[in-house]
C-alpha cells in the first residue's frame, strides 16, 4: 500500500476523531497504515478547516480526505490544498460556494431535527437520551446512550457558516449515502452526491453513524477510492 495516498479522516458534529475507530481498524486490517484523524474544535468552519489544513500540511505526499457529516463541509473548504488528490463523503454535507450546512438542512429537514437543543453558551446538543434514536439507531441502545453522553457539541453558529472554496469541483469525489439517516435527510444526501458528479455513489441501509454501524462497508469504500488514486 506504499503507493496509496495517506487517508485523513475528518469527523462531524456531535463526535470526535474516535467516531472513526472501527473504520480505522478495518483499514489497518486491509493493510492501509497511512492514516490520520483530525480532532476539530467545532467552533467555526474557518477554525475547523484551518485545523484540517494544518494536518494535511504535516503529511508528506498525496492525501485522500474523508469527511463524515459536517466533516464533508470541512473537506470541501480545506480540500483545495495541492497534495489533496481526492475526497470521500460519508453521509456528509457537500456544499457549493455560498451554501451552509444549515441552509442545506432546511431543504429537507431531517427526522431528528426536533431532538437538537441549544445551551446557554451557544453550543448545540443532541438531547443525550435521544441520541441513539437520532444519530445511531442501528447500534445497540447502550452504545448510543454512551455516545450521547460523550458527544462533542458544536457552536450552533457553525451551521450557518458558508463555503468559500469548493474542492469537489476540482478533485475527484466519492459519496456514501445513508438511506436511514435521521440527521441529514437522505434526499439531501442523494442530491449532493449527484451534484458533485461522484465517481461512485454507495447507498447503505444505515443510520447517520454508518462509520460505526457498517465499518466494513465504509472502509471498503474508502479503500476503493484510495486504490483508484494510487
Amino acid at each position: 500500500m506504499s503507493d496509496t495516498p495517506t487517508i485523513v479522516l475528518v469527523h462531524g458534529f456531535w463526535g470526535g476523531a474516535a467516531h472513526w475507530n472501527r473504520v480505522i481498524a478495518e483499514l489497518l486490517n486491509k493493510g492501509y497504515t497511512k492514516i490520520r484523524a483530525v480532532e476539530m474544535p467545532l467552533t467555526s468552519l474557518a477554525d475547523d478547516a484551518e485545523r484540517t489544513r494544518k494536518m494535511i500540511a504535516q503529511v508528506p505526499g498525496p492525501v485522500l480526505l474523508v469527511g463524515h457529516s459536517y466533516g464533508g463541509a470541512v473537506i470541501t473548504e480545506a480540500g483545495d490544498q495541492p497534495n489533496v488528490v481526492g475526497l470521500v463523503y460519508i453521509a456528509a454535507f457537500a456544499p457549493d460556494a455560498g451554501e451552509s450546512p444549515g441552509g442545506i438542512t432546511q431543504q429537507h429537514p431531517p427526522a431528528a431535527a426536533a431532538n437538537l437543543a441549544p445551551d446557554s453558551d451557544g453550543y448545540l446538543w443532541v438531547k443525550p437520551e435521544l441520541y441513539h434514536e437520532s444519530f445511531c439507531q442501528d447500534l445497540p441502545a447502550a452504545e448510543g446512550l454512551v455516545m450521547g453522553i460523550i458527544q462533542k457539541a458544536p457552536r450552533a453558529s457553525t451551521f450557518g457558516d458558508t463555503i468559500g472554496t469548493v474542492a469537489w469541483k476540482t478533485k475527484p469525489a466519492w459519496y456514501q449515502v445513508s438511506s436511514e439517516d435521521r440527521m441529514i435527510a437522505p434526499q439531501n444526501q442523494q442530491w449532493m452526491a449527484g451534484r458533485l458528479s461522484a465517481r461512485e455513489i454507495l447507498t447503505l441501509k444505515a443510520s447517520h453513524a454508518s462509520l460505526a454501524s457498517m465499518p466494513v462497508e465504509v472502509a471498503a469504500f474508502i479503500a476503493k477510492a484510495a486504490t483508484a488514486l494510487a
